[in-house]
């Protein structure tokens, strides 16, 4: 029987979506894992390591896209059981911000760096020759980068610095922390991890003695020869043969205090990246009269303003379960809220 301190539970009213993105081995073939058990009551504003704040989404959609078959034996012919002939599924959503991880994440391919620029150098549509990398002298830590004083006075407080190692030839997947691309063979820019790299940071202030950044590296502190470059900002391209590939965590808060999880071990994206203005909300009776009055029309030009969200479909990619074997796209959790009757 239902007392005082319980009551029966209601479907979930929640406000918004929040989003979290954390890296996969691609060498390895190793996702990131989410333990609802264990981590299900983290501080949605300080989510648990590796895991990454993506902040709030809008218009989140789950889509199953798999197809279970009957499998049909006798006469006349009888289901027996059912079989899966596909298994698929997506997930849509619209970013509310622009940063480097929820650009790359929107896009199909590789998501690089604009580096700062050599003086004269040619132009290039992913960028032109950049100014030569700085050496980060050893014991850094994730939010400090030493140098010496004159590399030091070549960054300014503001700057976005982009943190990796030269590329010296190497193939198959590159970058530290998160891979920014695949490369299939040799290539002649030595600066081309940089220039892929998710191992970016904003400089807060410029030392005598180094770096030190407003935000800490996804890689953790600097390993011995990485160098660091000023970047200006970032682009991708529509096309290539690279897809990136990251573990997704979606978190939805009812008003009870309850928690909707769903983790997704592997995403990746389906198309190119997809922006549209978001288009103002259907005009209640009462707003549409309003505008029918009489109103004076002045000279100046008065636009309207349009929010630009970033767009993503992506596909989750099964993992084998390690505790029956079972190939798996998604797990949802849900934590009920405190007395709820269950």
């Amino acid at each position: 029987m239902a007392t005082a301190s319980t009551y029966w539970a209601a479907a979930p009213v929640v406000r918004r979506v929040r989003a979290y993105f954390a890296p996969v081995n691609r060498t390895a073939g190793t996702p990131m894992l989410f333990d609802a058990s264990e981590q299900g009551a983290f501080n949605l504003n300080a989510p648990p390591a590796p895991w990454i704040s993506l902040g709030w989404i809008r218009d989140f959609v789950r889509k199953p896209m798999g197809k279970l078959v009957p499998v049909v034996t006798g006469m006349p012919p009888t289901v027996l059981e059912q079989s899966w002939e596909l298994l698929d599924a997506q997930v849509s959503f619209q970013f509310l911000s622009w940063t480097k991880l929820t650009m790359a994440l929107a896009a199909a391919s590789q998501h690089m760096n604009l580096l700062l620029p050599m003086s004269g150098a040619t132009a290039s549509p992913d960028g032109a020759t950049a100014v030569p990398a700085v050496t980060v002298e050893p014991g850094g830590t994730a939010t400090f980068l030493p140098m010496a004083q004159a590399d030091a006075a070549t960054f300014t407080a503001g700057q976005m610095v982009a943190v990796d190692v030269d590329y010296t030839g190497q193939t198959g997947f590159v970058g530290s922390g998160v891979s920014g691309s695949y490369v299939k063979t040799a290539l002649t820019d030595v600066n081309y991890i940089r220039r892929v790299t998710y191992n970016v940071a904003r400089i807060e202030e410029v030392t005598t003695a180094g770096l030190q950044l407003a935000e800490p590296l996804i890689a953790g502190a600097p390993a011995t020869g990485m160098k660091a470059q000023a970047l200006l900002g970032f682009v991708d391209r529509e096309g290539g043969t690279f897809f990136p590939e990251w573990s997704g965590l979606f978190v939805l808060e009812g008003s009870q205090g309850e928690r909707i999880f769903y983790f997704y071990p592997r995403l990746q994206p389906v198309v190119g990246s997809t922006e549209k203005p978001l288009v103002p909300s259907k005009p209640t009776p009462l707003e549409v009269e309003e505008r029918l009055k009489p109103v004076v029309v002045t000279p100046k030009y008065q636009g309207t303003l349009e929010q630009m969200p970033l767009t993503a479909l992506c596909r989750a990619l099964p993992i084998t379960d390690p505790l029956d074997g079972e190939l798996v796209l998604c797990y949802r959790s849900f934590l009920p809220a405190g007395n709820a009757l269950i």
